[in-house]
């Protein structure tokens, strides 16, 4: 299977102020289509290739290191583009219950899922995941892993994730991580987030 690098669902500056064009089409051009183009031609000619981006996290451990950083790369980003919007949006319905039933409050979930985030020391991402047993959970990741991942410390399908690698906010926040997390939850595209999170627990 040849993957290819996904449009982004809006233009460069439709996440503005929160994130700035420069960097999205940076992170979009550059680092996402560098993992897709690497890991083409990591599982060129291998078993690897002939399975979805979901089918390998789940079995990545049967891999190298390559396929591992720039197959999480792949998958990280294109969920990434999706959960975020420029559109106004707010959890409802059985997302919304969801949050209230494992946190207490949308406000409790942003404080968890902001800890994790800002303190996964250097390079990963912060997730809102399902866990195996149907609940939502807060975890966080190093690198390009995520909890779809065999190898992954807390598993689970991920249902939002938040880029912390320092090329995601470093042109506009610089070393203030906790700022652009913060930001973050402004452009959260929670109707993708339900849609994730429905098709999860079903």
């Amino acid at each position: 299977m040849v993957h290819s690098l996904p449009a982004l669902p809006y233009s460069f500056d439709a996440l503005e102020p929160h994130i700035d064009a420069t960097t999205m089409e940076i992170h979009h051009d550059r680092h996402h289509a560098g993992y897709i183009n690497n890991l083409n031609a990591a599982i060129e000619g291998t078993d690897a290739a002939d399975l979805s981006l979901e089918d390998l996290m789940k079995n990545i451990s049967k891999y190298p290191a390559a396929v591992r950083n720039n197959g999480g790369g792949a998958y990280n980003h294109g969920l990434f583009w999706t959960v975020l919007t420029p559109n106004k949006t707010t959890p409802q319905g059985k997302l919304l219950d969801a949050i209230n039933g494992a946190f207490g409050s949308v406000d409790k979930l942003k404080e968890d899922l902001n800890k994790a985030a800002a303190t996964r020391f250097g390079s990963g991402w912060g997730w809102l995941i399902v866990t195996p047993a149907g609940k939502l959970a807060v975890c966080s990741t190093p690198n390009q892993d995520n909890p779809l991942m065999d190898i992954a410390e807390v598993k689970g399908t991920p249902v939002f994730g938040v880029d912390v690698w320092e090329h995601a906010y470093y042109l506009k926040y610089q070393n203030k991580r906790p700022d652009y997390l913060s930001a973050v939850w402004e452009i959260i595209n929670w109707d993708e987030v339900a849609k994730r999170f429905e098709a999860a627990v079903k």
